[in-house]
């Protein structure tokens, strides 16, 4: 009878975690996929190019690479709950940063608010997937985080709606007024433009403040990996995960280039599609069209995985998709080849999933250093759409696409190939 009830206190205990990592993932989705509206807003309220509107990708990403290692000394320090708690109320301050942005209208300041708010990211994400990775069965760890992920890209099929209703609403006519006004008037409808994000700001840095306390006094098992050993035989004696643990790093450029092409298909397309001839009211919508596809993706891989299907066998069929959807959207046209760059979210939505556990695989005891690690990957979504965005000056928004060829190539040879590589 005892046996029975650990059992069932064991299973409520393992289903709340799930759920309160599930809430965490929605926030991931819901803040970072705000993005793809802020783009052309922040485009038409500060004036900038193509490559200036791409540095709010950049800004929000590259957190992750400078705050990753800095993210794994806090957990070793405080633990996988209370570092969730601490990253979702930097991610607050961040929010909070918007406002003085908003009233000066000074881009910077909305790149430092970007910055701060990926930083706690950076520290939330360092904790909550492994967390969610070793918190199971290793061989089901791919459907565990794709319900997270199913999480993740609800959350951000639903930030772009609101936000773009509510900062972009009569979007075609801004971009006219703008164009024909000058002097004071152009400024003060430009202020005001801006002044738009402070409310969704404000409430946002409340939610996540609750959401940090919340998370603080929840009964989460605390998880720890620092006794762990080293499960793979010559790999017992390791030091470091940083450079001893090929899979590891050749995890961190596939995790890398995933997540510069991730950003692209959903960050890139509300702008992608204005340059395709259609208007900016409609296109403003087309980042929720990819985090679609990319639901749709991640339950295929839930049915999938691993009855049919195994992690690295999954993530392969993903990259020759990205291949073939990038290929179909650069020869393709209009509001077809638009569908094609949404179509990504399909390609793109198990390779996060199926990395992820590859990567940290037989880590043992170095498993938060090589999560870390991982996380600093995740500056793909800084660089790959910066490069992407200075070709469109060059080149044209289509033409750019082909960057993404080869990262894909390289993602199949992880999937095929690099994962296996312990020595």
């Amino acid at each position: 009878m005892q046996t029975e009830l650990t059992g069932a206190s064991d299973r409520r205990s393992y289903l709340l975690s799930i759920s309160i990592i599930g809430i965490l993932f929605f926030i991931f989705g819901f803040v970072t996929w705000l993005n793809g509206t802020l783009i052309p807003f922040l485009k038409i309220a500060c004036e900038l190019s193509n490559l200036q509107a791409y540095f709010v990708t950049f800004a929000f990403y590259i957190s992750y690479l400078v705050m990753a290692p800095p993210s794994s000394w806090v957990l070793h320090k405080i633990g996988f709950k209370n570092g969730m708690a601490a990253g979702l109320a930097v991610m607050a301050i961040g929010s909070l940063i918007f406002i003085p942005a908003a009233y000066t209208r000074t881009f910077e300041l909305f790149l430092m608010g970007l910055f701060v708010q990926g930083s706690g990211l950076a520290l939330l994400q360092t904790a909550s997937n492994p967390y969610i990775t070793i918190i199971g069965p290793r061989e089901s760890a791919a459907k565990r985080i794709a319900i997270m992920g199913i999480c993740n890209k609800i959350a951000g099929v639903i930030s772009p709606i609101i936000l773009g209703a509510l900062i972009l609403h009569g979007a075609n006519e801004l971009v006219e007024s703008v164009e024909t006004l000058t002097g004071s008037d152009k400024i003060a409808l430009l202020d005001n433009l801006a002044r738009r994000v402070i409310m969704p700001y404000i409430v946002m840095a409340i939610v996540l403040f609750i959401l940090a306390f919340m998370i603080r006094y929840a009964h989460l098992p605390e998880v720890d990996t620092d006794k762990e050993e080293v499960t793979t035989g010559s790999n017992q004696t390791k030091k470091t995960a940083w450079y001893q643990f090929p899979h590891l790093i050749m995890g961190f450029f596939a995790l890398f280039f995933y997540v510069g092409v991730e950003v692209m298909a959903g960050d890139t397309i509300a702008l992608y599609g204005k340059s395709m001839g259609i208007s900016l009211d409609q296109s403003r919508y087309f980042t929720s069209l990819t985090l679609i596809s990319m639901v749709i993706g991640y339950i295929i891989g839930i049915i999938t995985i691993p009855r049919f299907i195994k992690q690295d066998k999954a993530l392969a069929v993903s990259a020759v998709l990205g291949v073939i959807f990038t290929l179909a959207a650069i020869f393709t046209h209009g509001f077809t080849s638009v569908v094609f760059i949404a179509l990504l979210g399909l390609a793109n939505a198990m390779m996060w999933p199926s990395i992820w556990p590859l990567a940290i695989a037989d880590l043992g005891k170095f498993t938060k250093a090589g999560s870390a690690l991982l996380v600093m990957g995740i500056a793909g979504g800084a660089v790959v759409p910066l490069i992407y965005g200075s070709l469109v000056d060059v080149i044209g928004d289509q033409q750019s696409y082909w960057i993404m060829v080869p990262l894909y190539f390289f993602i199949l040879y992880y999937a095929l190939k690099g994962h296996k590589i312990r020595k």
